[in-house]
């Protein structure tokens, strides 16, 4: 059964205050609502915040995601967090390729998938990021660009390694803009990216895949982008940050 998600990405915010009361509102309101089945909520709190996520939601059905984690299993790589160290914790999901850390750490394809195959390992769920810039989408050469960003990465993978794949479109032009795609362009990229995986595995593989949509998804417009057939959830940036706002696009999914 194919999964909706909506996953918030804490990003470099919140203290460990402002962090418990997010945790325990989000864990209140999973709690207090009938939650479908196929309904995954996930949340990625930066790393010191790690353990008092994995400690609060023990009990809840909330799942606890990193934003990042290293390509080695182990060594002398100061400043680093392996994905057994993220698996050791209780975390289940790791965020992978976003656009942050492909431009600000110059991340290539090549070692985005060698972080992706150590997090596979380590028995993690990674939510991998693609997305194209204004500049991209101006051009009108979004889809090519979203092909290779998959070409030179998670299509290395096996068919059996798809099974803790989930993808996130995140245009790069609505992160932190307060732009959002259109539910019909968030859609019709998701098509895309589906169609790219039946091409490249099989079409029932393809249609096992959650794909979600990220960039300004906030309680406003999430029901109308979840609405879509393609479009199996959110990674939520800024409006994770806030219970209400969070919970709010949750009840987007009942």
């Amino acid at each position: 059964m194919k999964k909706r998600i909506v996953a918030g990405n804490w990003k470099m915010n919140l203290n460990k205050e402002e962090a418990t009361t997010v945790l325990q509102g989000v864990a209140s309101y999973v709690a207090s609502n009938n939650m479908p089945a196929d309904v995954e909520v996930v949340i990625c709190p930066p790393y010191p915040y790690l353990s008092l996520a994995c400690e609060l939601l023990k009990d809840s059905d909330v799942k606890v995601g990193a934003q990042n984690c290293s390509h080695e299993a182990k060594g002398a790589f100061t400043g680093e967090v392996s994905a057994s160290m993220l698996a050791d914790l209780g975390v289940t999901h790791v965020i992978l390729g976003h656009s942050e850390r492909r431009k600000y750490f110059k991340e290539s394809d090549a070692l985005i998938l060698k972080k992706t195959r150590a997090a596979m390992s380590a028995g993690l769920n990674v939510i991998f990021c693609v997305g194209e810039d204004l500049h991209t989408r101006e051009d009108e050469g979004q889809y090519l660009f979203v092909k290779n960003q998959l070409k030179d990465s998670v299509f290395m993978l096996s068919s059996s390694d798809l099974a803790s794949l989930v993808v996130a479109y995140e245009p790069i032009w609505a992160i932190g803009t307060g732009k959002t795609a259109s539910p019909e362009q968030a859609n019709e990229m998701h098509y895309y990216i589906r169609d790219q995986f039946a091409e490249n595995f099989d079409q029932p593989t393809a249609d096992k895949l959650t794909i979600l949509y990220g960039g300004s998804c906030k309680p406003a417009n999430a029901t109308d982008l979840f609405a879509q057939a393609n479009v199996d959830g959110g990674l939520i940036g800024g409006a994770s940050l806030k219970a209400e706002d969070f919970t709010g696009i949750i009840a987007a999914t009942l």
